[in-house]
């Protein structure tokens, strides 16, 4: 086995230039939460990633105080995209500008998943940058049965950065990037051939996708300017950043997350909240890039591999008992029979929860 432990940066969290005072030292005031009637007096100009907003259009500005509203309207949800923004925008502020795009794209996340790593759509997109299966994989995240990276906020962030770099070549426009990011790319090129235009703010497109840049204008606008729109929040009322060490492994055959965990000294749900690609309960056979606790990297490897030859050895000694499958078996239940956990019966031999047995079938129990 091999290890390689490296410390993350633990960075602060800064509100948009444009709003140096966003975040002050004071306490909530009820009296202070302003009329919504205020809250939608816009001084332009408005942009996007450096394009203009043409707000002097009552349609376009009609699309933006309809996102203002419905964001206001639930003033719990912006308070977590505030909060959440301390935990994860300093990853997210860093990667776009050593990538030299635009920090507006920062809000996208915002709006795809509220920052929020297991959230999913009725399309199958997943994760913070609500990737689909095959546009992650496209750009180079790990998807199956036992990772799916849409849920690392670091990859996931790497791929949205190589899609919209890709976005922005093909539309030449931040705005356009984003309204393809939307609804493909594919299906964008066809309206702007069609109606001949490359004008998102005039492109006839999907109702959802005529709403989703003023979507992000409006986060845009709310978290530029927190005071204006009634959130009087600390610093010390944010998330904090993350902080852990990354610890890479070699493993020559599945372990459990509990040794990880124990290894590092914490807990099982710490271990699964710092790497929620990690799908179940087991890191399987390979290599492995694993977050664990700051401060824990120290002694990681040696306690990690004590624990791991000791499980090892654990199930080499176990009983090993070989369940023919009989009509009307099903997976619960053979696992109820024996007094084992359905997890590991499905692990030793390799199925899902929703894998069919049939008569004949040899499973393999350890005792």
């Amino acid at each position: 086995m091999r290890y390689i432990c490296c410390f993350a940066l633990a960075l602060v969290f800064v509100f948009p230039a444009a709003s140096v005072t966003a975040v002050e030292a004071v306490s909530p005031d009820l009296s202070r939460f302003p009329s919504l009637m205020s809250s939608l007096r816009i001084d332009p100009p408005m942009d996007f990633c450096g394009e203009e907003a043409p707000l002097g259009d009552p349609d376009v500005r009609e699309r933006l105080e309809k996102q203002i509203l419905l964001a206001l309207w639930d003033r719990a949800q912006v308070i977590l995209w505030i909060k959440r923004s301390g935990r994860y925008m300093p990853y997210i502020e860093k990667m776009l500008k050593q990538h030299g795009l635009p920090d507006d794209l920062k809000y996208v996340a915002i709006v795809e998943s509220a920052l929020r790593p297991h959230v999913g759509s009725s399309a199958g997109a997943v994760g913070y940058w609500q990737f689909i299966r095959s546009t992650g994989r496209r750009y180079g995240l790990r998807i199956d049965r036992y990772i799916d990276e849409r849920r690392n906020i670091f990859k996931a962030t790497e791929a949205a950065i190589a899609y919209y770099k890709k976005l922005y070549k093909d539309f030449n426009s931040w705005t356009l990037a984003a309204a393809a990011y939307n609804m493909g790319e594919r299906g964008l090129q066809n309206a702007v051939d069609e109606q001949k235009t490359t004008d998102y703010y005039h492109l006839y497109l999907s109702l959802e996708t005529q709403q989703y840049v003023p979507k992000i204008l409006a986060v845009k606008l709310i978290l530029s300017d927190l005071p204006k729109y009634g959130f009087h929040i600390s610093r010390d009322d944010l998330y904090p950043p993350l902080q852990f060490d990354r610890v890479e492994i070699d493993l020559p055959k599945s372990a459990h997350l509990q040794l990880i965990a124990e290894a590092s000294g914490t807990f099982f749900k710490t271990i699964k909240d710092l790497n929620p690609e990690i799908r179940g309960s087991y890191l399987t056979k390979g290599h492995h890039a694993v977050l664990i606790p700051q401060g824990a990297a120290e002694t990681f490897a040696d306690r990690f591999k004590k624990l791991f030859e000791n499980s090892v050895a654990r199930k080499e000694d176990a009983e090993k008992i070989i369940h023919v499958v009989k009509r009307g078996d099903y997976l619960s239940g053979i696992a109820e029979k024996y007094r084992v956990p359905l997890s590991h019966l499905l692990r030793w031999n390799n199925l899902k929860k929703n894998s069919q047995i049939h008569p004949g079938n040899r499973l393999i129990i350890l005792k």
